[in-house]
Parts: C-alpha cells; structure tokens; sequence
C-alpha cells in the first residue's frame, strides 16, 4: 500500500513517456523547477527563446499583432510584473548543448510573499484547490495554493521551449493567440474589456486559438491514443483551463453535416492528416478577485498569460508521438 501511495504521489507530476517533464516546487517557495529527460544530445539550446517565452508569460511583452494590447500590461498581477524567472541549468546541458542526460533546472522565487495569504490558513478559497487538496492529502500548502498556483507553469514553459526547439528541426511549428476576452472578439479591444474588469474589482475569462503546422499526416493512433485526446489531456492540465474543442468544436453541434463534413481541424479519427491542426481552449474567470473579498495578488484574465503555456503543453505532448 505504501509503494502504491509512493508511486501514484510521483506519477502525477511526471508528464510524458518517452521524453518526460517532472515540476517540482511550491508558489511561495524556495524554487519551482523541473527535470527533462529523454532530450536527444546534440540539442543546442536557444536561452533567448526562453527567456522571451518566460516574459511572454509575465505579460511583459508583445509578440505578435494580435496581442498588442499587452501595453504594459493591463489587468496582469504586480508578482508576475515583479518575478525575474531568472533560470538556472543544474545538469545535462554543456556549453548551450544537451548532453543526452537528464536536464535540471530551477527558478528562483524572488518576489515570494507567503505572509499575504495567512488568512487561509484557517480559511478555504471558493472556486481554488484550498479545500480538495486537504480532503485528499490531510494537508495543504496555504501560501497562495501552492502547487494548485498558476506559479507552476513558468517551469512548463521552459521545458515546453526545448520540445518546441526540437520540433522545430523536424518542420513543426506551435503558434497560440487570444482570440476572445469575455464576449469580446475584436484583439484591440481587450485591453480595455480588461481593465474595466479590473476597474470593477473583478475578472474575466478567455478562449485561446492554438494552430500546429508541419505536423506529419499519421500522428496520433485509433481508439485510446488519439492525437486530439492527448492534446486535451495535456491542455486541461493547464490552471483554469475549463474546456478543450477541435476542428468545428461545439460551434458545430448547430450545423449540418453538409456544412462542416469537411472540416476537420486537422485530425481525422485521431490521426492527423498533414494539414494544418487547430484546436480552442477556454479558461475561467479568477475567482479570486477583490469584490469577492479575497486578497493577493491575480490576474484580471488569466487567459493573456496563458497563451505561451497553452504552446509549451502542445510541444510536450506533440513530441511524445514524434
């Protein structure tokens, strides 16, 4: 029973088979980091590729025309402002190459504050992981939601930036972009459907548009292991995010088969066909906002800081089949 326990307590922060991420760390801890294995030797690390991924996360940058309204950035929290994400290369990396060992890396917690969230010591967060977590475990880590928090996935988009790399010497590209805020769809004016959010002391949800091109026509296997389900697997795994849809989605569900038979995003009984893959994510609204009285530090919409997650899970999973 104990091996079992042990087991299943490692297993589920282990992503992957053949080329696996392992995260470790707390959001107002020492570090969040994580170890890759399986990475080819040979790889030569592009760190600017991080680097800029990591800023893209903070909602420190634009990166593309369609999220120009970043400008500064609107409706982002003050700890993703203030976070260096500075990273540290532990092993399996010499001189910018992989060395075909284990890749370790760590990135510091240097705006940690755990005293602000005292009050959930005693206290459990509606809509967050608080409660649950201590229904399973028996305990929790209060400061923040700790492995529950968003803080998590700065690791993933490190190592979602060396599977990118690598699919990126077979072809393969991974471009993801916010496509609405709310009920607006129009990207210029999402900033201020933000920032009136945030005005009002809430927040709002978002969709997010991932496109795959280069993909190779028979990715994917029949039946358990079809390339949609694993992508879904690998999204919703994302904080917040509360629903994955491929090719017409639910859009489709209102028109005729005659309409849409054609259209298949890319996958066909879960194999892709070689053109391009698209597929949609929705992520909820913060419910920690302050007219729900809750205090911290948080996003607006947490859907803008997500875009390059939403990139660095599809890498991860694409390269398991690849």
């Amino acid at each position: 029973m104990i091996k079992f326990v042990l087991e299943f307590v490692i297993d589920m922060n282990v992503f992957g088979e053949k080329w696996t991420f392992t995260s470790f760390g707390e959001s107002h801890g020492a570090a969040i980091g994580g170890v890759l294995d399986g990475v080819p030797a040979g790889l030569h690390i592009d760190f600017d590729m991080i680097r800029a991924e990591l800023a893209r996360r903070a909602g420190k940058k634009p990166t593309e025309v369609s999220l120009d309204f970043y400008r500064g950035f609107t409706g982002v929290s003050s700890r993703a402002q203030n976070e260096p994400d500075e990273v540290e290369w532990l092993s399996g990396v010499l001189d910018g190459v992989t060395l075909g060992t284990p890749i370790a890396f760590i990135i510091h917690n240097k705006d940690a504050r755990p005293e602000d969230y005292e009050f959930l010591k005693h206290n459990y967060r509606v809509g967050h992981a608080d409660k649950v977590y201590e229904l399973k475990y028996g305990i929790r880590d209060h400061r923040g939601g700790g492995r529950a928090s968003a803080r998590e996935t700065a690791a993933r988009v490190v190592a979602g930036c060396i599977a990118k790399q690598t699919l990126r010497l077979k072809g393969i590209s991974i471009r993801a972009s916010l496509i609405q805020v709310g009920a607006e769809t129009d990207p210029a004016k999402f900033a201020d459907t933000i920032a009136a959010y945030q005005k009002d002391g809430d927040s709002i949800g978002g969709i997010i548009e991932c496109r795959i091109n280069g993909l190779p026509a028979g990715t994917g296997e029949p039946i358990f292991d079809k390339l949609q389900a694993h992508l879904a697997f690998a999204i919703m795994s994302i904080n917040a995010c509360k629903g994955f849809e491929y090719g017409t989605g639910f859009g489709g569900v209102t028109q005729p088969g005659s309409a849409i038979n054609a259209i298949s995003g890319g996958i066909a009984g879960g194999i892709s066909d070689g053109t391009e893959v698209i597929f949609r994510c929705v992520f909820k609204p913060t419910p920690s906002t302050p007219k729900a009285g809750v205090k911290g530090r948080h996003d607006a919409c947490v859907a803008v800081r997500a875009v390059p997650v939403v990139e660095a899970m599809t890498a991860l999973c694409l390269v398991q089949f690849l």
